[in-house]
């Protein structure tokens, strides 16, 4: 296993971090799979509170000398606050669920729209402040599925000192993606990838021709090692969050993150990642390039964004985090598709000639479905 610098945490993490949102149903097969993951190099441990039983099963894991070998990683449910008092009240529970006297790394979860003026309305900020000072938490972070402009923000409020970000091959322009990776470690705060692939969705819709194309490449990887190498490429990058289910994933995983070095990928294997991206998108519902010849709206619609998500949600389904985007991000910024007028002045400059208005209601229409967060 690869460890590297956590920051000014002054932690070594391993690069590939145990996700505790997915453990099998079976809580003795739970608890044998995160005592492996430590046993063999992992120490990097993220769990949430909206994660069913995940703290409870991982409190019971982490008995017995296993708390002292790892940095653990829990999230504030955000939404469950209605008074400042209330981010101290679910930080306890947590604790308890857990069976630990402090938390590593304390994350505000999933800083969407509304999730981030909670923040601001109840000083969120002052909380972790206040924690740290009593020994409950360690260092402060947030999670985001979020825009890159809100994300931004969020950087520069607060001295954060770590930063969870969704990322993966189709993902290197949505929501934070690389621009944002590489914001955030110039200003010296390490990068958690969450998502690297898409929740377990990506191997699922798979095109052929992209099995084909990687089956016929000299250098022999699966497409799940591809994803994951994609990504512990990158210098910027910390810590790689897998999900695993069962103890055969998890084994799998340890085998491909075995010296996940930064710089180990060649041009020809850069291309090769181009390729099969452009290989995904040409799937596309919608036949937006993102040139942004259509912007900017006279109304603010955020048109590539919009189409952009649309797309990959097509290419992923029914995994809603595009949709959850959409809801909580998009719409309350004022930059959604319901702010169109039909006003056409988009569809003069679109040089793919798109019906974007009529294109524009059929995402409002599909997106404002059921939110599952």
């Amino acid at each position: 296993m690869e460890y590297t610098n956590f920051g000014k945490t002054g932690m070594m993490v391993s690069r590939l971090g145990l996700g505790c949102m997915r453990f099998p149903s079976s809580e003795s097969e739970a608890i044998e799979m995160v005592r492996y993951a430590i046993d063999n190099g992992i120490n990097y441990l993220d769990t949430a509170y909206i994660y069913k039983d995940s703290e409870i099963i991982t409190g019971k894991a982490l008995k017995e000398g296993y708390r002292n070998k790892t940095v653990l990683a829990t999230k504030s449910p955000i939404w469950n606050v209605g008074r400042h008092e209330d981010f101290e009240k679910y930080l306890d529970e947590e604790l308890k669920r857990l069976g630990t006297d402090y938390i590593d790394i304390y994350l505000l979860h999933n800083l969407n729209y509304g999730n981030w003026e909670k923040i601001k309305k109840f000083d969120g900020l002052t909380f972790l402040d206040k924690t740290v000072d009593k020994g409950k938490i360690r260092h402060k972070g947030f999670s985001i599925h979020n825009t890159l402009r809100a994300f931004k923000e969020i950087v520069g409020t607060f001295d954060w000192e770590m930063a969870q970000i969704q990322l993966n091959i189709l993902g290197e322009s949505q929501q934070v993606g690389v621009e944002g990776l590489k914001y955030t470690a110039d200003k010296g705060l390490p990068v958690v990838i969450m998502e690297p692939l898409r929740g377990g969705y990506l191997l699922n819709n798979v095109p052929p021709e992209v099995i084909d194309l990687i089956h016929k490449y000299p250098e022999r990887r699966s497409f799940v090692e591809w994803c994951f190498r994609w990504l512990y490429n990158m210098p910027e990058v910390s810590v790689i969050l897998s999900g695993t289910s069962t103890l055969n994933q998890l084994k799998d995983n340890l085998r491909i993150f075995d010296h996940a070095v930064p710089n180990v990928m060649s041009a020809e294997d850069l291309k090769l990642i181009d390729t099969i991206r452009g290989m995904f998108e040409a799937k596309n519902s919608i036949g937006c390039t993102g040139c942004q010849y259509c912007m900017p709206c006279p109304r603010k619609v955020s048109i590539p964004t919009v189409f952009k998500l649309y797309n990959n949600y097509q290419l992923v389904k029914p995994h809603p985090i595009d949709k959850v985007v959409y809801q909580n991000n998009v719409i309350p910024s004022g930059l959604g598709a319901d702010q169109c007028v039909s006003c056409g002045v988009c569809e003069k400059k679109c040089p793919q000639g798109l019906k974007i208005s009529e294109l524009l209601k059929a995402v409002h229409e599909e997106f404002m479905g059921k939110v599952v967060s």
